[in-house]
C-alpha cells in the first residue's frame, strides 16, 4: 500500500514553504513585551501572498474557484506555517470553508466560496466554549431559536481568534432540542459584543457575547454533522501546526548544542544531551504519525488521539529545547521563548490532552 502524499498535495506543500519562506519568527513580537495582543490585525501581506499561491483555496470546490484538496494537503500548508510562527488565521478560513462547501446552502458557497478561495473574506472560527478547553459536544454553548425567516442566538463564545478584525466569525450554536448548527455573522452585526482578550501567543482575541442576534437562514448551516466535523478539523489543524513548531524547535536545539561547548567538546556529544534530543525526536515522530490518521480520517478516536500526542509532545519539545538552551533560550533577542508561548497557545487549543483523554475513554467505552 503506498502511503506516500498525492501529487497535489506534495504541489501544495511545496507551494507553502514558498510563501512560508519569506516569513522570519524573530520578526514576530513576544506577548511577554508588550501590553495585550502584539498587533492589532493579523499578517495582511501574508495573507495576499497565500492567496495569490491558492493556498486559501485549498478547501474550496474547483467550481468556487479553489484547489478542491482534502484536510491532509491543508495540514501539510499548516504545518510549514507552525514552523514559521505564521500569524494568520489560515486553519480557522479553511476549516469554514470546508464545512461550508460540505453542508452550506447553495446560495451561500456561491456568495462565500469565490472571495474566500480570491482572499477577499476572511473568516474566524468561535469553537473553543467558555473556556477554551472543551471537546466537540461542550464547545457549543450559544443557544439558537427559530426567528422570522432563520434564528435568534445567544450566549458566549470566548477565545475567538481575530474576532474584532475578520469579516465573518463561523459560530456554533444548538436548538432547544440539541440539535447543532452554524451560523456566519458579521463583526457589527446587532447584538454582538466583543470583549478583548489576551492569548499566551500575542494574538489577538474576543470573548464573543450574543444576545438576540438575528442570522437569516442563508447564513446558516443547518447540518447535524457539520459542527463535530468542523471542531474535529480545527484540532486536527492544530496538531498540524504543533508538529511545524516543534520540528523548527528541535533543529534550533540540534544546532545549539552541536556549536555551544562545554570543557573543550560540543554539548551535542554528552549523553545526557544526545538522550534527550532523541527522546524529543520520538515525540514529534509519534505526533506526525497520529496527525496524518487523523487529517485522513477525521474519525474522533484518531482525533483525540493525535490531540494528545501533540498537546503533550509540543509542550516536551519546547521545555527540553529550553533546558538545552540554557541562558540562551530566555534571551529576548532569541527567537525561541516566542516558540515556547505559540506552543503552550496551540497545546491548549481545541483541549489539552486531559480533555482528549476524556473524550477518548468514553468513545472506547461505548463502542
Amino acid at each position: 500500500m503506498d502511503f506516500s502524499f498525492s501529487e497535489e498535495q506534495q504541489a501544495a506543500q511545496e507551494a507553502a514553504k514558498s510563501v512560508f519562506s519569506q516569513v522570519s519568527p524573530d520578526a514576530v513580537d513576544s506577548p511577554a513585551l508588550t501590553q495585550g495582543a502584539v498587533a492589532d490585525d493579523f499578517d495582511r501581506a501574508l495573507w495576499q501572498r497565500l492567496a495569490h499561491s491558492d493556498l486559501l483555496g485549498l478547501a474550496v470546490p474547483r467550481e468556487y474557484g479553489g484547489l478542491e484538496l482534502d484536510p491532509v494537503a491543508l495540514c501539510l500548508v499548516l504545518r510549514e506555517a507552525g514552523r514559521v510562527l505564521a500569524r494568520v488565521p489560515l486553519l480557522e478560513t479553511s476549516a469554514a470553508a470546508l464545512a461550508l462547501a460540505t453542508y452550506g446552502p447553495e446560495e451561500s458557497r456561491a456568495a462565500l466560496l469565490p472571495r474566500i478561495a480570491a482572499g477577499e473574506l476572511v473568516v474566524t472560527v468561535a469553537g473553543q466554549g467558555r473556556t477554551g478547553h472543551e471537546p466537540a459536544e461542550h464547545a457549543v454553548t450559544a443557544s439558537a431559536a427559530p426567528g422570522g425567516d432563520g434564528w435568534v442566538l445567544d450566549g458566549i463564545q470566548t477565545a475567538v481568534p481575530w474576532a474584532a478584525t475578520a469579516d465573518l466569525t463561523l459560530v456554533p450554536a444548538h436548538t432547544a432540542e440539541g440539535r447543532p448548527l452554524l451560523a456566519f455573522l458579521a463583526p457589527g452585526t446587532e447584538g454582538v459584543s466583543l470583549a478583548e482578550q489576551a492569548s499566551t501567543n500575542g494574538e489577538r482575541y474576543a470573548e464573543m457575547t450574543l444576545e438576540a442576534v438575528r442570522v437569516p437562514s442563508r447564513d446558516v448551516i443547518d447540518d447535524p454533522e457539520a459542527p463535530g466535523r468542523l471542531h474535529r478539523l480545527l484540532a486536527t489543524g492544530t496538531c498540524a501546526l504543533a508538529l511545524g513548531l516543534g520540528s523548527r524547535v528541535l533543529e534550533m536545539t540540534s544546532e545549539y548544542v552541536s556549536h555551544r561547548e562545554q570543557f573543550g567538546f560540543p554539548v551535542a556529544t554528552f549523553q545526557a544531551v544526545a538522550v534527550q534530543a532523541a527522546d524529543r525526536y520520538i515525540d514529534l515522530r509519534a505526533m506526525e504519525a497520529t496527525l496524518w490518521q487523523a487529517a485522513w480520517r477525521l474519525d474522533p478516536v484518531d482525533v483525540a488521539v493525535a490531540k494528545m500526542w501533540a498537546a503533550d509532545g509540543v509542550r516536551r519539545v519546547v521545555q527540553t529545547a529550553q533546558h538545552l538552551h540554557g541562558g540562551m533560550g530566555a534571551d529576548t533577542d532569541y527567537p525561541l521563548h516566542r516558540f515556547h508561548a505559540w506552543a503552550k497557545q496551540w497545546e491548549l487549543s481545541c483541549g489539552p490532552a486531559a480533555a482528549h483523554e476524556e473524550v477518548l475513554a468514553d468513545l472506547l467505552a461505548t463502542n
